[in-house]
């Protein structure tokens, strides 16, 4: 289990009630886990991935550790987000545009 952090941004209602279900709110729109099992991520994943695909609205980031990418973290993304992860020369780095 590790710790697990999803940014949404200007989607519905729905994903708040249901992100809130399962992870703790720490600011509008950032939810986090400290103990999130992989079974549990890719089950929340596969939620939002659904809804997002149905609405076409927002924006979501889910981030966690993962040894074997780039700087140690694995980042997902759906929609179109303002920063873009960028891997040179094995690190992670955040790319505006």
């Amino acid at each position: 289990m590790t710790l697990t952090v999803l940014i949404t941004r200007d989607v519905e209602d729905r994903y708040r009630g249901f992100l809130a279900s399962a992870l703790l709110e720490l600011s509008p729109g950032v939810y986090a886990s400290p103990h999130l099992g992989a079974k549990a991520r890719e089950q929340i994943w596969k939620v939002v991935s659904d809804w997002h695909a149905q609405l076409q609205r927002g924006s979501l980031t889910l981030l966690y550790p993962d040894r074997q990418a780039d700087g140690g973290l694995h980042v997902r993304q759906l929609g179109t987000s303002p920063r873009h992860p960028v891997r040179l020369e094995g690190v992670l780095l955040m790319s505006k545009g």
